[in-house]
């Protein structure tokens, strides 16, 4: 026969078990880790999705700005406006179009949106512009009338003319009305 509960010593009947309150405590804390990592997974969720978003609304607008750069004349000064499907979602994009204080060149901010979104949410936001070629980086003006390369001191066959002989820098050809000489920079060949 078993000894009855007030024959066994006080510490043998304290250790036989969890009472309920601290089986509920535990529950407790643990459902609270559980919440902050279930949070912290959605949150990195988010971070993804909205990352993703600005990427591609990035690369709409890259586009447009490229695809302005590409047409033979510049975009007119003013604002437009249009839908995109990219990515198996619609797209809104915007456009103003600025004069700048040089007069070949402009400025293009495009701005865009998801298509369902509030006009004043943006998601990406890209500044490009359109500007006319003045010459080459060290060279004169372009000859655009198609005979030869251009270069100054070479012949339309891309041989040296013979007129820079001794010279270090070839001449610099003479620029159109109103735009200012592009100085030749030291080449990295040059001896001194």
């Amino acid at each position: 026969m078993l000894p009855s509960a007030e024959a066994l010593p006080r510490a043998v009947r304290s250790a036989s078990g969890f009472t309920l309150i601290e089986v509920l405590a535990a529950l407790v804390i643990v459902a609270l880790g559980m919440l902050g990592v279930i949070e912290a997974v959605s949150q990195q969720a988010r971070n993804g999705a909205y990352l993703r978003e600005k990427t591609i609304a990035h690369w709409i607008a890259m586009n447009v700005v490229t695809e302005q750069r590409l047409q033979p004349a510049p975009p007119p000064v003013a604002d437009s406006s249009d839908d995109v499907e990219f990515a198996g979602q619609r797209w809104r994009w915007s456009m103003r179009v600025t004069q700048t204080e040089v007069q070949s060149l402009r400025r293009m901010d495009v701005s865009v949106r998801p298509a369902d979104a509030r006009d004043d949410v943006v998601l990406a936001s890209v500044t490009g512009f359109y500007g006319s070629a003045v010459g080459p980086a060290g060279g004169g003006t372009i000859a655009w009338n198609g005979a030869g390369n251009g270069a100054p001191g070479q012949d339309d066959d891309g041989g040296d003319s013979g007129e820079n002989d001794g010279e270090k820098n070839p001449p610099v050809t003479p620029p159109a009305e109103g735009v200012p000489p592009i100085i030749n920079p030291k080449n990295d060949d040059d001896e001194e």
